[in-house]
């Protein structure tokens, strides 16, 4: 599933899974290039992502609207993000491309798939994939895919979950002998609504838990809302999902048996979710937008017939839902972020000029971005293995923005992001650019309100 994109004004969660760094066995990479600093982002129209962009935060599939990096205020008065033509970008890259790309290569038997992530072994891979058993109503087009597990060399190919449609999922920390994934498995008679689309999140989307086999199922939650966008604390402890109520999207933890239920945001525009643990154990990464902004441009979209992407910011915070703390700082569509496990950068999405959706890395103490993809189809959902020495992301291998998504791993070993650069703690906060004004809207997010 999509880790939270809003529908509408440009991708979003998708329901594409977002991942998160943490020390595991070291693997062995080999790597040659390294990726070049760019600087030039642009805003750009998005396409609704049909197989991977579900409610899940990262998402699901390409974010369809999250939230900015900075408020619709900071944005030049006379300057709206640029509608780029939604046309299917030609699959030819230009020669100047050539070798700029550190070696890739797309796990083979995998049917079409969005989110992964590693298992500590750095070799097992948790995924949603297309799957003909998967509750999906004639006509419609929504999700459709089953939660697996494979090996990333596309191998001991496991279905964990057999009815119903499936979103986001992880291995439960440290050890990842346990599962846990996303299903309306027992809500099928309520309306299936679409993972890639904020206004009908699946309101029966539920959390599990199971061993590798899909067998030991738990329940974790039991109601009527939207619940997904899960992992674990690096303890396996907690667990830290997203839910939306009455249209409101908050990120919460509880513990790893489904008791202690606390909220950990309290927004009414800023809408959070894909949260990540980092490697120190105290923080977390995730992706907002802003309610407001994401209607603004839907309004300007059917007044002049151009698809303008909600713009987002990548945060962290605390555990407990303090310290919030923006790490973007631009009016672009910044999505599906992922932590390294060196604690000190984290990967994500973002579009460049022709609708061209790239995976940057970037440092958690500000800067400019890397380019790490080098492809016009759709790349997004970046994952780091535990070792920090590779990266799991989708890639678009059909003719239409998102569509023919499938697995790819590429070797960023020569990045050194792995945990053996990890110093102990992540950067306190971001350096903000010249000009920056901070939206006063931000220290709302952990304001508990009365009575909650």
């Amino acid at each position: 599933m999509i880790r939270g994109a809003p529908s509408g004004s440009g991708g979003g969660s998708p329901s594409v899974p977002e991942v998160h760094s943490q020390q595991g066995p070291n693997k062995r990479g080999t790597a040659v290039m390294t990726p070049e600093s760019t600087s030039k982002w642009a805003a750009s129209a998005v396409a609704v992502l049909a197989v991977a962009l579900t409610g899940c935060g990262k998402p699901a599939s390409p974010p369809q609207g999250e939230a900015a990096g900075g408020s619709a205020a900071q944005a030049p008065a006379d300057k709206k993000p640029d509608a780029v033509s939604q046309a299917s970008a030609d699959t030819g890259n230009p020669p100047e491309w050539a070798g700029k790309e550190l070696p890739a290569r797309q796990i083979p038997n995998i049917p079409q798939a969005a989110e992964a992530y590693y298992s500590p072994d750095n070799i097992h891979v948790i995924a949603q994939t297309q799957d003909a058993a998967a509750q999906r109503p004639e006509g419609e087009n929504v999700g459709g895919a089953l939660t697996y597990t494979f090996t990333d060399t596309g191998e001991e190919i496991t279905r964990i979950n057999d009815h119903g449609q499936d979103a986001c999922s992880w291995f439960v920390l440290p050890d990842g002998k346990r599962l846990i994934w996303t299903s309306t498995r027992d809500h099928m008679d309520m309306p299936l609504g679409s993972w890639s689309d904020d206004k009908i999140y699946p309101q029966g989307a539920e959390l599990y838990t199971s061993d590798l086999k899909g067998g030991d199922i738990k329940r974790l939650t039991n109601n009527q809302y939207y619940e997904a966008e899960v992992t674990t604390s690096l303890d396996g402890k907690w667990v830290f999902f997203g839910r939306q109520i009455d249209g409101k999207m908050d990120i919460w933890k509880m513990r790893i048996d489904g008791t202690g239920e606390q909220q950990l945001t309290f927004t009414e525009d800023w809408q959070e979710g894909a949260p990540y643990p980092t490697p120190d154990g105290e923080h977390l990464i995730f992706r907002a937008w802003k309610t407001s902004e994401k209607t603004r441009l839907e309004k300007l979209s059917k007044e002049t017939g151009q698809h303008n992407q909600t713009p987002m910011t990548i945060f962290t915070m605390k555990t407990d839902g303090s310290d919030v703390q923006p790490r973007t700082f631009t009016y672009d569509m910044n999505w599906a972020p992922y932590p390294a496990p060196d604690g000190r950068h984290f990967f994500y999405v973002r579009v460049f000029d022709g609708n061209n959706w790239e995976v940057v890395m970037n440092d958690l103490a500000g800067g400019e971005p890397q380019r790490i993809t080098w492809s016009k189809t759709f790349d997004g959902f970046p994952a780091t293995s535990w070792d920090g020495k590779k990266l799991l992301f989708a890639r678009s291998a059909g003719a239409g923005m998102g569509s023919g998504l499938y697995t790819w791993v590429m070797d960023i070993s020569s990045l050194n992001v792995g945990p053996e650069n990890f110093k102990g703690s992540i950067p306190a906060k971001a350096e903000r650019p010249a000009g920056w004004v901070e939206d006063p809207d931000i220290a709302a997010f952990s304001k508990r309100p009365a009575g909650k």
